[in-house]
């Protein structure tokens, strides 16, 4: 249509374009880099507000839906990861994304075991000790259940944390346990101050994964641990077919159904499946300084437990 109007007035209206174009572009710079909120094209600041509502949403509906979701599978992932870690008496974890307890009370249950063994190895070879001396050791080291261990559950989100403290007073959780507000992309610790970093299910839903975990190698000790349970790629052609079924169809109903949001469920769904693939990831890890980094499929690549150490 230009092409009918004088060259004066086409020229304009081209460079107008050109200009209205150069606002755009412009006006997209200020709001930030691009990255994605599920299947959205989003800022990073659209996204960390969007991912901190469905979270805020979700925070008391979110273990129901965790054993809707995975048949209460997920109980089981978690607890290879904590026998992965294997932690000891004195161990200090920081688990990040946490909120909700799931993890932090498992590696106290474990420590707890461990303790007792222990406690009990050495009570064993106490043979010339009265039965007054051994009862008053007894009850000395039982008191300190947990041999030092500390975890500390770091969250960025007050709901998710609201939860877990309220969790873990009904189940008498208190000590060796902390809770702190925080970002995992910019963590409120010193450096070298952790044995082990967890983070389950909550890395996918870190904007930028790389800041996530530059930090994690930041906070753990040389020697430290990073370990990492995520919903990866399935390596089963007709598993992938069903598994996507399931994902797409049932859980935002579940979601709809349980927690009344179909659209949170349907964003997990979807972050799900823009979560890089176990390989990828790896490589990120191994690039953010980490040595020995591998992984560990589980139900043919549901799920990944990613470990690497600083060393």
């Amino acid at each position: 249509a230009a092409a009918g109007l004088c060259p004066c007035r086409a020229l304009f209206i081209r460079r107008g374009g050109a200009l209205r174009a150069l606002c755009g572009s412009v006006r997209g710079f200020a709001a930030g880099p691009e990255t994605h909120f599920g299947f959205q094209t989003v800022t990073e600041a659209e996204r960390r507000e969007k991912i901190y509502q469905v979270f805020e949403s979700v925070a008391k509906k979110y273990d129901v839906m965790n054993d809707s979701m995975t048949l209460g599978i997920h109980r089981v992932w978690k607890d290879i990861l904590v026998h992965k870690m294997n932690p000891s008496p004195g161990t200090l974890l920081l688990d990040v994304a946490g909120g909700t307890g799931d993890i932090a009370f498992r590696f106290i249950n474990y420590v707890r075991s461990v303790r007792e063994r222990q406690l009990q190895r050495k009570l064993r070879h106490s043979q010339n000790l009265s039965w007054q001396e051994i009862s008053e050791s007894y009850q000395e080291d039982k008191s300190k259940s947990l041999g030092d261990s500390q975890v500390v559950v770091c969250d960025i989100n007050k709901e998710m944390l609201k939860v877990g403290k309220q969790k873990a007073q009904h189940l008498g959780y208190s000590e060796g346990l902390s809770w702190v507000l925080g970002n995992a992309e910019e963590l409120p610790f010193d450096d070298d101050k952790f044995d082990v970093y967890t983070i389950a299910f909550g890395i996918r839903n870190v904007t930028r994964i790389d800041l996530a975990l530059q930090e994690a190698y930041r906070v753990l000790k040389p020697g430290g641990r990073f370990l990492c349970l995520e919903f990866s790629h399935v390596n089963n052609p007709l598993l992938s077919r069903l598994y996507d079924l399931y994902s797409f169809q049932v859980i935002p109903v579940l979601g709809e159904v349980i927690a009344g949001d179909w659209k949170s469920y349907q964003y997990l769904v979807e972050s799900i499946r823009r979560f890089p693939a176990q390989e990828e990831f790896k490589a990120m890890v191994e690039d953010a300084g980490f040595f020995k980094v591998d992984y560990q499929n589980l139900n043919s690549g549901i799920v990944a437990i990613h470990s690497g150490f600083k060393l």
